[in-house]
């Protein structure tokens, strides 16, 4: 028999990065609200790059997370409220805190081969009695034995799930199958799927690693998330629903948030444009895009360009300060090149 299914929608925080971290207690309200009455699981409330990534770096927030937490455990009746952790950015005490204000669900979110930097803080959580879920980011970067060896310690340190996150939307859906099928075999722990829709394939992807034993489900109603978005809530619950494996969500309340609440929320609505489609092509950290753009337009070269060289790079999360690096350089190329005089060998 297989588990229940439970959907996070991760709109309030992975969104959070297309709108540069500027929600306000109103929007929170009224989408928290309306994920609740859908009969969504879990909703995710936080800075797109987690508790304390308010800063220069990542992007201010304009409301203090802490507020939008309080907010949001104000409206929720049924879904339980999560928040995410990366290591190095939030700490114990924010997470404390966050419990404080009626957090019940942690996801700590490291890079896929940095596992070990989440134990103190997967540990703290349990302490505190929450549910915790381990992130291991950008899991396209390495190959599924050594993703499922990551996932072990994090199993070993106390969580509950781990989770095979796509942030840059760069698997296909046999890569999918593999990785979350190796965390099937290593695990005794649930197993999660964090989807982006660079290549167009967040929903089959989250499909198949519901066909693989994967139980932890995100996703964000309308794709309101990083990149050309995430999993969309709305169309999951749909396709849930037509196999059989619906796990109690309201079809037409999503489509109604989708339609009626988000959008004019959203700067710009989950598009697959020539940038976003870099990133799952590049393999490039899906919360770069909205940084990458800024820089493109301040140093008037392409978008993609600085995404691509990115990619080469291998830039992760928190990384973020490269971006102007290869910008800056790639405006100094083409100006150099726009010096050379014309027919030197």
């Amino acid at each position: 028999m297989k588990k229940q299914l439970r959907i996070c929608d991760v709109s309030l925080r992975d969104g959070s990065h297309v709108v540069r971290h500027q929600f306000t207690t109103e929007q929170v309200a009224s989408i928290a609200s309306g994920l609740d009455a859908a009969g969504v699981h879990m909703v995710e409330v936080s800075h797109g790059d987690g508790l304390g990534g308010s800063s220069l770096q990542y992007g201010l927030s304009l409301v203090d997370e802490l507020d939008l937490i309080r907010t949001a455990r104000s409206v929720l009746s049924h879904a339980k409220l999560a928040v995410l952790l990366l290591p190095g950015i939030g700490t114990r005490d924010d997470l404390k805190t966050a419990r404080e204000l009626g957090a019940e669900v942690v996801r700590v979110a490291t890079h896929c081969t940095e596992a070990d930097v989440s134990e103190q803080h997967i540990r703290r959580a349990r302490e505190l009695g929450m549910e915790v879920a381990g992130f291991l980011m950008m899991a396209h970067m390495i190959p599924p034995k050594d993703l499922a060896a990551q996932a072990r310690l994090m199993e070993s340190y106390g969580a509950h799930a781990v989770y095979v996150t796509d942030s840059a939307g760069a698997l296909t859906m046999d890569a999918t199958r593999d990785r979350v099928r190796a965390l099937r075999d290593a695990l005794r722990c649930g197993i999660g799927f964090h989807g982006h829709n660079n290549l167009s394939l967040a929903v089959a992807n989250t499909l198949i690693a519901i066909e693989e034993g994967a139980t932890w489900i995100d996703s964000a109603v309308r794709g309101f998330g990083a990149g050309a978005g995430n999993t969309a809530t709305e169309v999951l619950a749909a396709v849930l629903d037509k196999l059989g494996l619906n796990p109690g969500l309201d079809v037409l309340k999503l489509m109604d948030v989708a339609e009626e609440l988000v959008p004019p929320v959203m700067q710009k609505p989950a598009t697959i444009d020539r940038a976003a489609l870099t990133l799952g092509y590049c393999g490039v950290y899906s919360s770069f895009l909205r940084h990458a753009e800024r820089a493109a337009e301040k140093f008037g070269v392409d978008a993609r360009e600085i995404l691509m060289e990115v990619g080469r790079r291998k830039a992760v999360g928190g990384q973020e300060d490269m971006i102007i690096e290869v910008a800056l350089e790639l405006a100094q190329t083409m100006e150099n090149s726009q010096r050379e005089p014309a027919g030197k060998p």
